[in-house]
């Protein structure tokens, strides 16, 4: 005899349930994402819901913040198509982020500027930076070394963005620890080696986890192990331009500054008619 299905319960209060409150494209249009990473619409349209009161303490922790982990719940939480937030591109991260904020608080932003005499709030259109945002992402992939080699390169997910800076963190405070501590000068000299060899496994990272591929004389190559062993042995010409292509991108996808106008009392002071504050989406101070 067969058994019944389990009692489907239906909540009654699903409909009071939050909604999608916006949709937005991905600046990357679903590339880069791996596979299983991303529940795929055919429009590239994905819908974005409001922070629920567990994400916002989610994004007060400071050690779910600073291992990423935070930010990877909320962003499957907000954006239920994503079912690898870890794996998210770069070039789609701000976009996401920006579209969370927008539909948790608005599509206005306050930005409080701490200036010598002066307490000033800025208002910041999110709809408009996200526009900035689709029209300024760019990503040239294909890197030719002469003319028997060609790299193409991806941007680095948010797996390697979030270990860098917990890396990154952890040298500076042993840069400062060093600094300020009693060590001899032998010892000091070690502590800084060390430190600087870590900051240039982690440079060494990042590079080898943005080449996807490279196309030689030699046939096509995708397998990550020769690749890296590769990268790792290569002329420090070849290195260098992939480096500069990254950072060349970086600096194409990173926004100007907001420019605000200065107060006529803070021209009268010898302020200039403008004053250039950078926007940044770090979630430590982003959702605060």
């Amino acid at each position: 005899m067969a058994l019944e299905p389990p009692n489907q319960r239906k909540n009654p209060l699903q409909a009071l349930m939050r909604q999608p409150k916006i949709y937005i494209k991905l600046p990357s249009n679903g590339r880069y994402w791996p596979e299983g990473s991303l529940d795929v619409s055919p429009t590239n349209e994905y819908a974005v819901y409001s922070m629920t009161a567990r994400d916002e303490i989610l994004m007060k922790t400071p050690d779910a913040l600073m291992n990423g982990q935070a930010t990877v719940d909320v962003i499957q939480s907000c954006m239920p198509n994503i079912l690898d937030a870890w794996q998210t591109p770069s070039l789609d991260l701000d976009a996401i982020l920006v579209a969370i904020r927008i539909a948790t608080y608005g599509e206005k932003m306050d930005i409080d500027l701490n200036i010598p005499d002066h307490d000033l709030n800025y208002g910041v259109d999110l709809r408009n930076v996200l526009d900035t945002i689709y029209q300024r992402v760019s990503w040239d992939e294909k890197i030719d070394i002469g003319s028997t080699m060609a790299i193409y390169i991806k941007p680095a997910n948010y797996l390697t963005i979030s270990k860098t800076n917990l890396q990154n963190f952890e040298t500076q405070k042993i840069i400062n620890l060093v600094s300020d501590s009693s060590l001899d000068e032998e010892q000091k000299i070690l502590q800084f080696r060390e430190s600087f060899k870590k900051l240039t496994d982690i440079s060494v990272e990042i590079i080898n986890s943005c080449v996807y591929k490279i196309d030689s004389s030699q046939g096509l190559v995708e397998d990550q192990e020769f690749i890296k062993e590769f990268l790792e042995n290569c002329d420090k010409e070849i290195f260098d331009q992939i480096k500069q292509r990254l950072d060349q991108i970086k600096t194409q996808n990173t926004l100007d500054p907001i420019r605000i106008p200065a107060t006529p009392e803070m021209i009268a002071k010898g302020s200039p008619d403008h004053i250039e504050i950078p926007l940044t989406f770090d979630p430590t101070t982003f959702f605060a």
